[in-house]
């Protein structure tokens, strides 16, 4: 046996040697007019999933203001399908099809770039034909069918490191994209489980990916929920979202990811974790004075 001292050492040594190993040309992302990993913070907003057109529209044009006001840079996010709800009696969305169409209608008219989660190969293929960034869930993060399809659309992706990953796993997916011919990527820390029903959040990884060479954004929202904790549905701590956040920007992330509703109480899905609307404005403006201070 070594000592505690020997082991701490080796085990860096390995640690470290496993991220050089998969180091990659880390020069900004872009996706539309937003930049990823640039000189200033991109942001991933919008609500959990497309509830209805008129909605999804509403929410779009009031966060596009929001963020013309505060001078800040984002990419809409909304969801037309939620694959991985807790009850087959949960609300999942309007389709991939359906969906994409209103997304790239929104993006079109608003010019702003929209992302979405894709969930198969069929879908990576109709998403990749209107969509900007393409979203892999945490839960199909390693899932080589869907990367390959992924990457074959030509889009920029985002992946979401599994909830079972450790951050220094992500090289192994890196070296999935780079072989399937796209090296347009990025990673977002979503959460680690930790028990049963809950997460928790590691800034190390933000640090670690980082050094990997790799671009990372932070996920406040899916961060602080606790899967399966309402018995039939997801719960969560939203009022924790905006201190993981700010936490986050501290560490050196390249972004954030938050979820945003005008009701969180009445949303279809997620509504424990989403940030109430009316309060983006100062988030936004504690978000970028954060990143200003430490860079």
């Amino acid at each position: 046996m070594c000592g505690k001292t020997l082991c701490r050492k080796n085990n860096a040594t390995v640690i470290d040697r496993r991220y050089n190993q998969f180091i990659v040309n880390s020069k900004p992302l872009r996706v539309g007019k937003v930049t990823i990993g640039g000189k200033r913070p991109a942001f991933i907003l919008g609500p959990c999933v497309i509830e209805s057109e008129k909605f999804v529209w509403r929410m779009a044009e009031k966060i596009a203001r929001i963020c013309a006001g505060e001078d800040v840079d984002f990419i809409f996010k909304a969801s037309y399908d939620k694959a991985n709800r807790t009850s087959v009696r949960s609300f999942r969305g309007i389709g991939a099809r359906d969906g994409c169409e209103i997304l790239s209608a929104i993006g079109r008219e608003l010019k702003i770039p929209v992302t979405t989660d894709v969930h198969s190969p069929a879908e990576a293929e109709i998403a990749g034909e209107k969509i900007d960034m393409l979203q892999i869930p945490a839960f199909l993060c390693r899932q080589s069918d869907l990367l390959r399809a992924a990457a074959e659309t030509g889009r920029a992706i985002n992946v979401k490191k599994g909830q079972f990953l450790a951050p220094l796993d992500m090289g192994n997916i890196t070296e999935k994209l780079i072989a399937f011919g796209n090296e347009k990527f990025c990673f977002t820390e979503r959460g680690t489980t930790f028990g049963y029903n809950n997460l928790i959040a590691d800034m190390r990884s933000l640090y670690w990916i980082r050094k990997a060479g790799y671009r990372v954004i932070f996920d406040a929202t899916h961060s602080v929920q606790r899967p399966g904790g309402a018995g039939d549905a997801t719960s969560g701590d939203s009022v924790l979202a905006p201190v993981l956040a700010r936490a986050a920007m501290a560490a050196g992330c390249d972004g954030i990811f938050m979820e945003v509703h005008e009701n969180p109480a009445r949303a279809l899905s997620d509504g424990p974790n989403q940030v109430p609307l009316k309060d983006l404005p100062k988030h936004l403006r504690m978000l970028k004075a954060i990143h200003a201070a430490v860079s």
